[in-house]
């Protein structure tokens, strides 16, 4: 009989849909739609969360178990769990200093916290407030220049892992965005301004934190820089496809752990192989580049149950677990690691400072249920109890 072990978190909000109604009654309704919304009509951001029903998992209750242990080594670290935070765009308008929070959270809780290019704190800061911890996501620019200083950057802090982003050749066709102003170039309309008065702790802490922007890019942005100008600066700084020389590029500069993000079809896994990189996430943005593509979840049982993949590079995945459940099922079908972005934003929105632990400590305690139920001590015994996949 292994041994109950408690992660505390607040029991009034014991699951991701708990956390969602109460971060959407505290965040703005442009804000929230922008952590939200899918692309077009938002078929894949559907798919991504309801493929994962169709993994079913046996338990085997005559076996005796003994104590469970959910760590899990990647990269040289190991870590307390197979999941981490997903980079995230505008954190911070989202919920004030929520990259702070996200980052100190993991931390101390020893997960990994991955820091987006256009997330509203800088490389720096997130360095400090992780003790080093943190990986960072590339958005890859257009000008090897501005490529190099950011590598500069990231070697000066002693980042862990970097995780290259290859899956925005251009930015996604977002309807809810495009209604709220929140696409490029972003504004702030009436309606906008009404939706954060009504939302007053977001208002009153985002006077508190400042007005959020793209910390990490400062330097190479002109002073004083108006909304349109901003857009403007995006759109050409950021604009432009990752091909195989741009990452070969990279490879050669960076000599530590190097991840691509948005691999999902045979072609891109065995590209990345070719290049040399250690790790890639199976992910489709979050649903919000491509509505006509296959869950990211349907794209790792594909991938990662490929044995010549599998025995070259660590295959992690991204989009649409929404609970502890959902973390089993992708382990039980191959995932060496997951990743969870809008869960954690609901974290923050719904409790503030105290929402990285609760949903780090959530997620441990659904994942932790569900290896007492199937009568298994360690991470990698999942596929042993992957009963079918419908």
């Amino acid at each position: 009989m292994s041994k109950k072990i408690v992660f505390p978190y607040h029991s009034k909000y014991p699951s991701v849909a708990d956390l969602k109604r109460k971060a959407k009654s505290r965040i703005p309704k442009f804000a929230f739609d922008y952590l939200e919304g899918g692309c077009n009509e938002e078929l894949n951001l559907w798919r991504n969360e309801n493929d994962f029903d169709n993994i079913l998992l046996k338990p085997q209750y005559l076996r005796v178990g003994s104590d469970i242990d959910m760590s899990v080594d990647l990269f040289g670290h190991r870590y307390s769990a197979p999941f981490g935070i997903s980079p995230i765009g505008l954190q911070g308008l989202m919920w004030p200093n929520a990259p702070e929070i996200l980052a100190k959270g993991a931390a101390k809780l020893n997960i990994p916290y991955t820091l987006s290019t256009v997330s509203t704190s800088s490389i720096e800061r997130i360095a400090e407030v992780s003790e080093g911890k943190a990986w960072f996501q590339l958005y890859h620019p257009t000008e090897d220049r501005l490529r190099d200083d950011i590598l500069n950057r990231l070697k000066a802090v002693e980042c862990p892992v970097l995780v290259v982003l290859v899956d925005v050749p251009s930015f996604g066709l977002r309807y809810r965005e495009i209604k709220s102003g929140l696409s490029m170039p972003p504004k702030m309309n009436i309606e906008n301004i009404f939706q954060a008065m009504i939302r007053p702790t977001w208002g009153i802490k985002t006077l508190q934190h400042g007005i959020p922007s793209f910390a990490t890019l400062k330097p190479y942005m002109e002073k004083g820089l108006d909304l349109s100008q901003l857009g403007q600066f995006m759109n050409k700084t950021f604009t432009g496809k990752v091909n195989m020389e741009k990452v070969k590029a990279i490879r050669d500069i960076w000599k530590g752990p190097l991840v691509l993000k948005g691999i999902a079809t045979d072609e891109d896994m065995e590209g990345a192989i070719q290049l040399g990189v250690d790790g890639v996430i199976v992910s489709n943005h979050g649903g919000r580049q491509l509505d006509a593509s296959e869950s990211s979840i349907d794209s790792l049982i594909r991938l990662a149950g490929n044995p010549a993949y599998k025995s070259k590079v660590k295959i992690m995945m991204d989009g649409g677990i929404r609970s502890g459940v959902d973390i089993a099922r992708a382990q039980a079908v191959g995932s060496d690691f997951n990743f969870m972005g809008r869960p954690f934003m609901y974290g923050v929105g719904a409790l503030g400072n105290e929402g990285a632990e609760h949903t780090i400590n959530m997620f441990k305690a659904q994942l932790y249920q569900v290896m007492q139920q199937l009568t298994i001590e360690k991470i990698d015994q999942f596929p042993d109890r992957l009963l079918r996949i419908k």
